[in-house]
């Protein structure tokens, strides 16, 4: 199978890397391809993958395309890559503004996902299941982190993350916390949100969004930040019988009544859970979408407060 993969930054890489090890073990020729500004020298830790780079496209057509340039870049390369992939990985968010009429660019629920890594681990299945068999009054969920942290030996105020221009801030990059609010309650009535660059961070950026979700019988709380010294994602859940805090980090769920849910992960196929969902996909393994291009336009939506 060929790939074509959009950049090659740091989410590239590992996406890279994951398909390799998935394709291989399953014997699956894997042929890939990376797109580029300009060609150069290849990481020592990609050496071994026998990847073609290219500065523009040709005629080829690949078997799936992995969407992995900055977010304000997402819609241009999807408009060029019309009749030249029969399947789409999109990274998120889809893209950097709700202003795209992007049912013209041929993606659909049948060829297309958008990735949504924490959907994919335990500790938000477990999650589920307790939502699904509980009523949830209130939840709250935050991420906060350290931004000059999350890359290392790269100058954070280089990287997209800092550049508001090229899709960069809490709000758009840490869209996985309104994404998975969405997969387990649905989508919301109405959101409220503030946003803005409040911490000393180099960035012009937002460094903090706060949201506050309404629905019919609950509200959803979320705090997203950049500048957090200390690593947190966790979900809390408040119901009838008891309350719940899930930790991300950690890989467990603690219990009111003092019992903790081990949620980690188990065996190796779960470092890379969310590319085996893709392999599966585009090979007609399974048929439902769990991120289609329009779910995932409502939660970006939702985001930018447009609902």
């Amino acid at each position: 199978m060929k790939f074509l993969f959009i950049g090659l930054g740091s989410i590239s890489t590992k996406h890279i890397k994951d398909l390799a090890s998935i394709t291989n073990e399953r014997g699956i020729e894997c042929e890939i391809t990376v797109l580029r500004r300009k060609k150069g020298e290849l990481s020592q830790d990609l050496l071994s993958y026998n990847i073609t780079q290219i500065t523009e496209l040709d005629s080829s057509v690949y078997d799936a395309a992995f969407i992995t340039n900055p977010t304000n870049l997402h819609f241009q390369i999807m408009e060029q890559l019309k009749g030249k992939t029969k399947f789409y990985f999109i990274e998120k968010p889809i893209f950097e503004c709700t202003d795209y009429n992007w049912k013209n660019l041929g993606i659909n629920d049948k060829n297309a996902y958008v990735a949504c890594p924490m959907r994919h681990s335990k500790v938000y299945k477990k999650l589920k299941e307790i939502v699904d068999t509980n009523k949830v009054f209130c939840a709250r969920l935050i991420c906060s982190s350290y931004l000059p942290e999350w890359r290392p030996n790269i100058d954070y105020r280089k990287n997209y993350s800092a550049i508001k221009a090229l899709g960069g801030g809490v709000t758009l990059d840490l869209i996985h916390e309104i994404d998975y609010m969405a997969g387990l309650f649905g989508l919301p009535e109405k959101v409220m949100n503030i946003h803005g660059k409040y911490s000393d961070l180099e960035i012009d950026s937002d460094d903090l969004s706060v949201y506050i979700a309404q629905y019919k019988d609950k509200i959803c709380e979320v705090h997203l930040d950049y500048f957090g010294r200390k690593y947190q994602r966790k979900c809390e859940l408040y119901t009838s019988k008891c309350s719940y805090v899930a930790d991300f980090k950690s890989e467990t769920i603690e219990v009111s009544d003092g019992t903790v849910l081990n949620c980690q992960r188990d065996d190796k196929t779960n470092l890379y859970r969310e590319m085996e969902y893709f392999v599966n996909f585009l090979t007609g393994n399974i048929s439902e979408n769990i991120n289609t291009p329009e779910h995932a336009f409502e939660v970006l939506k939702i985001t930018l407060g447009g609902k």
